[in-house]
């Protein structure tokens, strides 16, 4: 059995080997340990390892977590999707949303965040593989969502997200990746008053081909901690 700590370097390894394909810098790519269901003492190995940024998909478990891990410089990002009524909770915790999919979502946030005095930076999950499964705002619908969002002073938009299909073998899983990065290119044309830098895309499987194709975030849980247990 690889350590954590072990697990972070064939991953930062094989992030480096992606960037330099792509003729990118490997600064540029930021490791995110997906930590869903993973217990508080493996999330403390890996920030002993060097990660310091790590998602959560649901604001309950990530609320206790931050509790247990208080005295470690974590930022935590929301990768999972808000439910209204938990967005009270969710600008206490997280440095950044991931997943706003709604003007509904948006506008919750801008009010919770308001209170706060702060300003909380977003990115837009955009549902590039058309799944009636999936969140995630249709490619068609993204420019309105943008508009939404950029209207919100408290809420500070960053890039895009997603969560492509599953296939098996990662290369079909590319053009999903290159939808996302034509769909950011062509969203900062028509507002160029944004800075959609981000492209949070990849995962444990797939994350070299989505680092190729122009991620600056890559969600990594499995390869990292190794099988989720079954419960949180």
């Amino acid at each position: 059995m690889m350590t954590i700590k072990e697990r972070l370097t064939q991953i930062r390894e094989k992030i480096e080997k992606a960037a330099q394909k792509a003729g990118r810098a490997p600064e540029e790519i930021k490791l995110l340990g997906a930590s869903k269901t993973q217990p508080p003492e493996k999330i403390r190995e890996a920030f002993e390892a060097g990660l310091s940024l790590f998602g959560e998909n649901y604001v309950q478990e990530a609320k206790k977590k931050k509790e247990a891990l208080k005295d470690l410089p974590i930022t935590w990002h929301l990768i999972g999707y808000l439910q209204r009524n938990k967005a009270k909770d969710a600008v206490k915790i997280f440095h950044m949303i991931e997943t706003i999919d709604r003007k509904v979502i948006a506008s919750e946030l801008a009010k919770r965040v308001q209170k706060l005095g702060k300003t909380l930076p977003v990115l837009i999950e955009v549902n590039v593989g058309g799944e009636e499964t999936k969140a995630g705002v249709l490619p068609e619908d993204l420019p309105f969502l943008i508009e939404h969002v950029l209207s919100l002073k408290e809420l500070k938009l960053s890039g895009l997200m997603t969560i492509p299909p599953y296939r098996e073998d990662p290369e079909e899983v590319r053009p999903f990746f290159a939808r996302l990065r034509e769909l950011r290119d062509a969203m900062q044309e028509k507002f160029p008053e944004a800075d959609l830098k981000e492209l949070s895309m990849g995962m444990s499987h797939d994350f070299h081909i989505a680092i190729e194709e122009g991620a600056t975030i890559v969600r990594v849980g499995t390869a990292l901690f190794g099988p989720r247990p079954k419960k949180a």
